[in-house]
């Protein structure tokens, strides 16, 4: 299996023929809007390009995975760092199946995309060649949890490959906890950014819920979703760091923009 980080948490999956897109933000470096005026520096998003690679992996993608969008389907309150409009443009227009949870189905039909399943919590499904389970994604602690979107993480099995599971935009929860002391994915890709937004606790893992996750997780740990977003203050450098305070460097990949890695059990 090869793994290739794009930006965020956009990155490719090849397995065979599969080539499998999440989570597409496929804009313009500064296309769009700060997350955060007042907690973070003030900076259009995204930070940084899509890597050159980009032009060489997109035309080849299959099947595209998205673990959210938009809060009660409500088109303002998209999540574009997950779904941008130049990511909506190139599903739509390339007729990609798009795998997603079933709470989302609705509200990206209504843009014209071409929804292959809407995934049930905890429920195995065929696809892709073999199986994928969407699992809650808890997006914020406390009452800001209630702001943002419908979320999944997925666990994805395909036939001689590792198993591998994408947190989604998650808090570390019960539910984090049982997908790597229960599923036992082979490799399990991070959401690392600790973002927060101007008001409210953190939206995603901070350090410390981080350093608990790759203690629990049974095999390799990818950490992505780092340095592009203005409201996503951990950066490679301070990860790495904790990391090896720890003692679980050696756990951890944290690949560049651009950069491919070959997963392996």
């Amino acid at each position: 299996m090869r793994f290739h980080q794009l930006r965020n948490a956009t990155c490719v999956i090849e397995s065979g023929d599969q080539v499998l897109l999440i989570d597409p933000m496929l804009g313009k470096k500064g296309s769009l809007p700060l997350f955060a005026r007042f907690r973070h520096k003030p900076q259009r998003n995204p930070l940084v390009p899509l890597p050159e690679i980009a032009d060489e992996l997109l035309p080849r993608v299959t099947a595209c995975l998205l673990t959210h969008s938009q809060k009660l389907g409500i088109k303002p309150l998209q999540h574009t760092d997950h779904l941008d409009a130049a990511g909506e443009q190139f599903l739509r227009e390339n007729r990609i199946p798009v795998l997603t949870g079933k709470r989302d189905v609705a509200a990206l039909t209504s843009m014209g995309l071409t929804v292959h399943a809407g995934l049930e919590y905890w429920q195995p499904t065929a696809a892709l060649g073999g199986t994928i389970t969407a699992v809650p994604a808890t997006h914020g602690h406390g009452w800001v949890h209630s702001l943002m979107a419908n979320g999944v993480g997925f666990f994805l099995q395909l036939p001689s490959e590792p198993s591998i599971y994408f947190s989604g935009d998650t808090v570390y929860t019960e539910v984090v906890e049982r997908v790597l002391a229960e599923l036992k994915p082979d490799v399990a890709v991070m959401t690392s950014g600790g973002a927060s937004l101007d008001v409210g606790g953190p939206i995603l893992m901070p350090m410390e819920e981080l350093m608990t996750f790759v203690r629990n997780a049974p095999g390799k740990v990818v950490a992505n979703h780092l340095e592009a977003l203005n409201h996503c203050p951990i950066t490679r450098q301070q990860l790495s760091a904790e990391l090896a305070r720890n003692s679980l460097t050696e756990k951890v990949l944290i690949p560049q923009d651009g950069e491919s890695l070959n997963l392996q059990a």
